[in-house]
């Protein structure tokens, strides 16, 4: 297992040398949307709206961040429970969606998807929201206030800790860590 710097926009020559396990200190802009906003990302999609920021290259982080205390440009800014985005995340996707951050597995129709459109699934430390949100030195809402929490921010993230769930060779970090276990 490796450690990368890796900045956003992703591309694939930075995502293909990656290995499910391998650490990763993630730079640049990456954007939020929980349930709510992913239902009406896809909405647009499919009506052929334009969209609230070009997926192309992007990475959108599982998470609604609490509001910030004083001080503070954010609040604590943990992960949130990835399969509940898995009903729209193949949609993304084929829009050009290439990282997803959160916590737990995907359906074998995203990581059909992820496979298909070469794009990969970080986890991001669960019960650590106070460090993630401490790597986090910009944040805008761009879309859906409405949505509080749950709107599209736009992050600026400096060295955020991720580690390779499902990588561009089809490995899950999971399941990788299940059989090791089930051999001893």
């Amino acid at each position: 297992m490796k450690i990368y710097e890796i900045k956003t926009p992703l591309t694939y020559d930075q995502i293909v040398k990656l290995n499910a396990g391998d650490k990763v200190n993630l730079s640049g802009i990456v954007y939020t949307a929980r349930d709510a906003a992913h239902k009406k990302l896809v909405e647009l999609i499919k009506a052929n709206q334009t969209l609230p920021f070009d997926l192309q290259g992007q990475v959108i982080y599982y998470v609604g961040p609490s509001p910030a205390k004083p001080g503070q440009i954010i609040g604590s800014a943990g992960p949130t429970t990835s399969s509940r985005m898995d009903p729209y995340t193949p949609c993304l996707l084929a829009k050009g969606l290439k990282g997803m951050i959160g916590k737990g597995t995907r359906s074998q129709e995203v990581r059909q998807a992820m496979d298909k459109y070469k794009a990969v699934y970080f986890a991001a430390i669960g019960g650590a929201a106070a460090l993630m949100a401490k790597c986090i030195s910009k944040v805008e809402v761009i879309a859906y206030p409405e949505l509080g929490p749950e709107a599209i921010h736009k992050l600026e993230v400096v060295n955020l800790p991720l580690i390779v769930i499902n990588d561009l060779k089809g490995n899950d970090l999971y399941e990788m860590g299940q059989r090791l276990f089930e051999k001893e």
